[in-house]
């Protein structure tokens, strides 16, 4: 057979998510943060939707039915609302504001005031406010820094060259000999600026690794005959391990003194360019409040972020007007249609989150009265269930989303966890094992700190049956060393 390029057809059959459905899992899956960006692409795309101001929500509380005749009330107005409630009235407004327009306009006229700045005001003008906006970045503070420094005008490309080498958090990724290649210089010119830009706020900048880190913070402070100093320079492997006997035999010092100087590093940035990072700043805006209404608990959804839409009236006089054209009304239609099924999503999501936050505190009721430590073990099939939708929709509604307790806030995926089978039958949670390990550690004697199976014996006290395996999985999540290396002589 002679090979070649052929076309052929093929008829197959393929399961494809609607998009309004693809639309409708979007807007249930985005936080509220999103859900406004999608929403705000929405009114830019669909002329006949508006968003209306939160004094006007109550009238927007219900959704009517997606029916496709256009005389009916509009979407997003209750229709149990009086008749006799008056509509907005967008000819009276907009002739309100051409008047105004006008107004404004005779009045410059008259003062001699030009009506636009130029674009040189204008380009100034932006640039002040891109400037307020804008964080500063590490990269700009040492380039910054440069002009100020000692570095001259032939070191300037060098410069350049090794501060773009430095990463978010301070340290040169790149080695010299790298940086020689790829500018083509000497390795000694490269050491030379780089001594240079380790003078440079913040102290610690432009080291190559933790040691120079934090050796050049010491040399910073004019700590080079200290202790500190002398273990950082000598003994970084055994600090990093915590081997303060070995650091003692070492450096010929008391254990006592050693541990002071540990505590004198511990306080030392081990990342220096943190203050710089701009993603640090995380801002959770929750999406159930749960609060304590005398025995019981109320759970409410975060409407006051979710935009609030809809069909304008002005669309709804137009498809009235007889003069307009077959095709303007059905486009005019088909948007109308579109933005019903947006508002019904909306409303559907929040109904969605609100039933499975409820059902989540009826379930996690102890956990809302006590604490972490009365977590109850729990599956999002369960919660499926009860509410009445797949288990995959569940997973959609609370993810990225946040839940205000009264014990706090946290992640609605954070009360979904696997469960430990305890002597009296009943279940807890592994973040509550995991809570009540972390307590178990926190209160050991330091001098003789538990091993992974006298931590299983001590649960086994408390009713849990968990294999050691598990409590050393848990203390390494919980970013506890091993009982060899907490160990304080």
């Amino acid at each position: 057979m002679a090979q070649g390029l052929h076309l052929s057809q093929r008829l197959s059959h393929s399961l494809v998510l609607a998009p309004q459905l693809q639309q409708s899992l979007a807007l249930l899956h985005a936080p509220t943060l999103e859900l406004k960006a999608l929403v705000e692409a929405e009114l830019q795309q669909n002329p006949v939707l508006e968003e209306i101001a939160s004094a006007d929500t109550e009238l927007s509380e219900k959704v009517l039915p997606a029916a496709d005749d256009p005389s009916e009330p509009p979407a997003g107005l209750n229709p149990e609302v009086n008749e006799d409630v008056p509509v907005d009235d967008f000819q009276v407004e907009f002739e309100k504001l051409v008047q105004m327009d006008q107004e404004w306009r005779d009045h410059f006229a008259q003062t001699n005031l030009p009506t636009r700045a130029s674009a040189e005001e204008e380009e100034k003008r932006q640039f002040m406010f891109d400037s307020l906006v804008a964080a500063t970045s590490l990269a700009e503070a040492l380039l910054e820094q440069v002009r100020d420094s000692g570095v001259s005008e032939a070191q300037r490309p060098v410069t350049e060259l090794i501060i773009g080498n430095i990463d978010d958090y301070g340290y040169l990724k790149a080695s010299v000999e790298e940086i020689a290649t790829t500018g083509n210089l000497p390795g000694e010119t490269i050491l030379e600026v780089l001594k240079v830009i380790q003078t440079f706020d913040p102290p610690g900048v432009g080291a190559r690794d933790l040691r120079e880190c934090l050796m050049l913070q010491l040399e910073r402070k004019g700590q080079q005959d200290t202790l500190e100093y002398q273990i950082v320079r000598d003994h970084m492997e055994a600090l990093g391990k915590r081997r303060i006997p070995e650091i003692s035999r070492g450096t010929g010092v008391d254990i006592e003194d050693v541990q002071e100087s540990l505590e004198r590093i511990a306080q030392l940035e081990p990342r220096p360019g943190r203050a710089f990072l701009t993603n640090l700043d995380q801002f959770v805006l929750p999406e159930v409040f749960v609060k304590r209404s005398g025995d019981d608990f109320t759970v409410t959804t975060n409407n006051e972020h979710i935009p609030h839409l809809r069909i304008s009236n002005v669309y709804k006089d137009l498809m009235s007007q007889g003069e307009n054209t077959a095709e303007v009304k059905n486009y005019i239609r088909e948007k109308i249609r579109a933005g019903k099924f947006l508002i019904k999503s909306l409303h559907q999501r929040q109904s969605t989150i609100g039933n499975i936050a409820k059902e989540i505190v009826k379930r996690q009721r102890e956990f809302m009265d006590k604490g972490v430590a009365h977590l109850r073990p729990l599956t999002m099939v369960q919660v499926a269930e009860v509410v009445g939708v797949h288990e995959t929709t569940v997973s959609r509604a609370v993810s990225g989303k946040y839940m205000e307790t009264p014990q706090g806030i946290f992640e609605m995926k954070y009360f979904f966890t696997a469960g430990l089978q305890t002597d009296s039958g009943a279940g807890v949670s592994n973040t509550s094992v995991k809570d009540m390990i972390a307590e178990i550690f926190k209160a050991e004697n330091t001098g003789q700190p538990l091993s992974d199976q006298e931590v299983v014996k001590m649960l086994k006290v408390e009713g849990i049956v968990i294999a050691r395996r598990t409590v050393a999985k848990y203390r390494s999540e919980l970013n506890i060393l091993p009982s060899n290396l907490r160990k304080v002589y």
